[in-house]
This record gives structure tokens, sequence and C-alpha cells, in this order.
């Protein structure tokens, strides 16, 4: 009787150990500050995902890619998770599944991900002839969190096809290689900062014939980087003011100038906050500044929106005013209210908000910035994009990224025509700048 007793108590304890052993090995955080908006607004239409993509120099190898992707992904733990819906907030839970499986690009991009199919991940991987895409759901990491695991998949890529790279790498992650997952937004959130609320001023919008439904119009504008910092510092600019003056003079010209009303052209510019807060995180930590132009006259040469563009970005892009920028944003989700509602409610409230505002800009343009790349690696790597996908009243966006000699301004649209497009390769041509032009064919069906 005793030892029935004693083995129906092993066994009760037994049980509780590996409950608890699972409890323990399933980990799990919270989203970011920025990541809470994604999941509420994106679906179909609106997908909230971006790709940055890797160009190499021979045709990839689907099984080779899979086992480099079967590989990296254990080691980053800010892409092997799955989101998962709480009683006041999202949040990230470990995915015990195997990696998603590598597939060649037969659609169009930055689709939406359906995590149901998708082995309930936030990112697909998929080639096409000798390209690598990673597409990356914005609640995981901003364009410098998935550059961060491009490389490292590309890398782990070239090392199992050219085993010569491994001896020379081994298997280690690259030491400029980060997996820090810090809140940065927390972390530097003060409450001595006081900001604002947004002002929200209606801006003008884009407008023209859609393409069919599903359709994404990709063009990537390549430029030599040296003539363009050459022209940039001829007219005392950076590079980022040169770029997005550029797309809201287009802009003006095929679009607003006509216009009996004439509001603003606001241009949304993601600033990366990690250099002004020595953060290495790979969760999202950006904020939005807007780089507005208001006509007042009959007509404004570049130059002009040049000057108004450099101004104004000057102005908004100081640490002092990104810390409160950083602060206000944070301020509410701290807020007591914020916590204690539901997150159905929250979820109608966030939607509510994003609706009312999302009218307020025109356009955006992101700078994933200068990659760099392993020097052994060079050789195999061509070229490294980023395309960013279009948002409420946002239909037409820009994505820089440079590497090496080359800097590629990508456009991504729903727009049939690409008059802004060619007005903005006009302006740049005129100052006698090269320019080749790549398409994913969309205009030409």
């Amino acid at each position: 009787m005793s030892t029935t007793k004693e083995n129906k108590k092993e066994k009760k304890e037994q049980r509780r150990n590996r409950l608890e052993e699972g409890m323990r090995t399933i980990k799990w955080e919270r989203l970011d500050n920025t990541a809470n908006l994604f999941p509420v607004i994106s679906g179909q239409e609106l997908t909230s995902v971006y790709r940055v993509c890797t160009t190499l120099k021979e045709d990839v190898d689907p099984e080779k890619l899979q086992e480099a992707l079967d590989i990296v992904l254990p080691k980053f733990d800010g892409f092997n998770v799955r989101l998962r819906q709480g009683l006041f907030w999202y949040y990230f839970e470990e995915n015990g599944k195997p990696a998603p499986r590598v597939y060649e690009e037969n659609q169009y991009p930055c689709r939406y991900i359906r995590d149901n199919r998708n082995n309930s991940y936030m990112f697909r991987v998929s080639y096409y002839e000798r390209r690598i895409n990673v597409e990356v759901f914005h609640a995981l990491t901003d364009g410098m969190g998935g550059m961060n695991f491009l490389k490292e998949l590309t890398y782990q890529y070239l090392r199992l096809a050219h085993p010569e790279l491994r001896e020379q790498y081994g298997d280690e992650l690259a030491s400029d290689t980060s997996l820090n997952r810090e809140d940065s937004f927390l972390k530097n959130y003060t409450k001595k900062k006081k900001g604002t609320a947004y002002g929200v001023v209606m801006a003008s919008e884009i407008r023209g014939e859609r393409l069919k439904k599903g359709q994404l119009g990709i063009m990537h504008v390549h430029l030599k980087l040296p003539q363009l910092k050459e022209l940039a510092h001829k007219l005392s600019v950076s590079l980022n003011d040169l770029l997005v003056a550029d797309m809201a003079y287009s802009i003006y010209q095929e679009q607003v100038k006509q216009r009996r009303r004439k509001r603003p052209i606001r241009v949304n510019v993601p600033v990366n906050l990690r250099p002004y807060f020595e953060s290495v995180t790979t969760k999202n930590f950006f904020v939005m500044v807007s780089a507005e132009f208001r006509p007042t006259k009959e007509d404004y040469t570049f130059e002009e929106v040049l000057a108004i563009v450099h101004e104004d970005l000057k102005k908004k892009i100081t640490k002092d005013n990104l810390e409160v920028t950083l602060s206000y944003n944070v301020s509410k989700a701290k807020n007591w209210i914020a916590k204690v509602i539901p997150l159905v409610f929250k979820n109608q409230g966030m939607l509510w908000a994003y609706r009312f505002i999302a009218h307020s800009n025109t356009t955006t343009v992101t700078n994933v910035g200068t990659i760099n790349v392993a020097e052994g690696y060079r050789p195999y790597v061509e070229m490294i994009h980023g395309i960013l996908s279009v948002s409420m009243g946002q239909y037409l966006k820009g994505t820089v990224c440079s590497y090496g000699d080359t800097l590629a301004f990508t456009f991504a649209s729903l727009f049939k025509d690409t008059n802004i497009e060619r007005r903005f390769i006009k302006t740049l041509t005129d100052y006698g700048l090269d320019v080749s032009i790549m398409t994913n064919g969309v205009y030409y069906k």
C-alpha cells in the first residue's frame, strides 16, 4: 500500500518537474513601444512588412539557403518567436517549430505574413535567381535589425556554398552582429522631457490610377555614390536631405503644383536612434520626423525646396528633439489607464488614432544606411536593397540603401503612372549624375 502511494507521489513529482521545466524553457518578452502598433493596423492591404535583400554574383542554391536558415535562426532570439495576444498587450513567445521553408519567389514583395502558414514565424525567406530575400513583419524589428539578420544569413549561405570561407571565418557570428534585445525606448525614456501631442494637419496625398489589387510596383534607381556625395557637398547638404528634397520636389511638380488647394507636402523620415543613444538593440528603435514643404507661391526651383527641407530636418534631427519625441511616445504607453484597458478596446483606440493621423504625411523616405560586408564575402555580393511597403494614405514610398560605390533609391508604389519616379530621376540627371534603373516588370504588363 505504501509502495503504491510512493509511486503515485513520485509520478506526481515527475509531472510537476516536467511542467516546470517546460515553463522555464519557453521564453517570452514584451513588444517595444513602436511594435505595439503594427499588429493592430496590419492586414492584407496594409501589411507592415518590409524587405531587405542581397544580390549575389551567382545563382542561389535553395537547399543550401534552407540549411543556412536552419543554422542561423536558433542564434537569433528576436526572430525565433511567434506573436501572442494577452489580456492587455501583445507579446512574443519563443517559437519551437522548425524554421519556415525557403521558397522561390513567385509573387509581389512585402505581402502580408500569415503566421499560420509560416510555422508561426513573422518573417519569410525566399530567393530568385541570384537574390536572397528576407521579409520582416515590422513588429519584430526595424530595418537595421532586419539587415543584421540578412547579413548573417548571407554569410552562412556563402560558407556552405564556398567551404574556403568557412575555413577563413569559422561558423561564429560576425563581430559586428548584435543579438541585443534591450528595449532602448524604455531605457532612454525620461519624464523630464515634456513632449506635446502630434499636430494633425492634412497633407497632400498622391493621386492616380492604381495597379491591380495585390500588385506592387518596384523601381530601383542606382546612383554612383561618389557622384552623389560630390553633389551633396556642392549644395552644402547631406545625402539624406538631397534625396528627401528630391522626393518632395517631384511630388510638388507632378501632383501639387497644378492643384488649386495646395496642402503641405510632408515627407516622413524615420530616424535610427541607435547612434544618438549608444544602443545596439535588435528591437525597433527609431522615431519619425517630418520634412515639410508648404507651397506659398506659384513655382519653386529644386534648390528652393532643398533649402526648405534641409533647414526643417536640421532643426528636428537633434538629440534633444529626438529624446523629447521618444519620451512622449513612451509616456502614452506607460500611462496607467493604457495599462489597465483590455487589449480588445486598446486596439480599437489605437486603430482609430492611426486612421486619424495617417493622412498627415504624404510619403515616407527611409534610409537604411551604408551596409558593410566583411572583406572575404565582398567578392560574392553584388548589391543590397531595401523595400518599404505602402501604408494608409502613403501609396508611394522610398527606401535608401548603400553598398560599395552604389546607392540604391527604391520606390515601392501602388500607382500605374511613374511620373513622380521619372521626375525624381530627371532632377538628378540634370546635375550630370549617372543613373541606372531596374524594375520588377509590373509596369510592362
